[in-house]
């Protein structure tokens, strides 16, 4: 050991930054160093194989996600941590691999991805994409209450009250959707004055379906008169009809248990 040979300075760094900028020049010195047994640099080599086989940055930063699996139930909806995502109706029942971020869940199925959304707030909740509708089921969501009852009214009075009734019978007004498309398809069928007239004759009986108003407007009951309902005229003497003196105890027909 040569003990006069000084040892190199020790030098102390406090920032990141500051050993990068010292590293520097030490780095540029070793990637141009020659090799010592083939011809070359470090820095030749890198040029040569390395760079020309290099890819761009992706655009967006790498954002850390956790996948779980899950299978799509027959609503066409995955559940995850609580919470209801819809994928394309064509694969209910099928597995899928979901990759859930700070604010996004991918949904993939055989490596391909089917859906994506932004990440639900609350448990429970349902997030739904209409496009992954089946075609009756975007139909109905095309409509609501109000729109129903602008059609109703244009039709008519006894239309409006059969569909009120309808609507607010429902738990839930999507509920009664389904009916009242079915009596839009009854109205062009039949035409508005006899359909009407069907209304009418259903809103009386408390019919308040679809199947009502097609049984009168296929039998023709819309076509006959309407009955007034007209109060009963009774006698008010009769044998039957006790009075209100039966029930005081004085009656004759009431005798004591003890007899007289």
């Amino acid at each position: 050991m040569d003990h006069g040979a000084t040892a190199p300075p020790y030098l102390t760094f406090f920032h990141l930054s500051e050993i990068n900028a010292a590293m520097r020049p030490l780095l540029a010195e070793l990637n141009d160093r020659r090799f010592q047994k083939m011809d070359g640099t470090r820095r030749i080599l890198f040029e040569e194989l390395d760079r020309p086989a290099l890819r761009p940055l992706p655009g967006a930063r790498y954002e850390y996600g956790k996948w779980k699996k899950a299978k799509v139930h027959i609503d066409y909806h995955i559940q995850v941590d609580g919470r209801f995502y819809s994928v394309p109706h064509q694969f209910a029942g099928k597995p899928v691999e979901a990759r859930l971020t700070a604010t996004t869940i991918e949904i993939f199925h055989r490596s391909q991805r089917v859906a994506v959304h932004l990440l639900g707030r609350r448990k429970g909740a349902y997030t739904t994409d209409s496009g992954h509708m089946p075609p009756h089921h975007r139909a109905h969501l095309e409509w609501t209450p109000e729109r129903f009852h602008r059609w109703a009214r244009g039709i008519g009075p006894e239309c409006s009250r059969l569909v009120e009734g309808i609507i607010d019978h429902r738990a839930h007004p999507e509920q009664a959707y389904r009916t009242c498309l079915g009596l839009m398809r009854l109205e062009r069928q039949y035409g508005c004055t006899r359909f009407e007239a069907a209304c009418h004759r259903a809103a009386d009986i408390g019919g308040l379906s679809w199947s009502s108003v097609k049984s009168i407007l296929k039998s023709g009951f819309d076509r006959l008169p309407l009955q007034s309902s007209l109060p009963l005229d009774l006698p008010q003497q009769h044998s039957n009809v006790r009075g209100p003196d039966y029930y005081r105890g004085d009656h004759p027909s009431l005798t004591n248990e003890k007899g007289d």
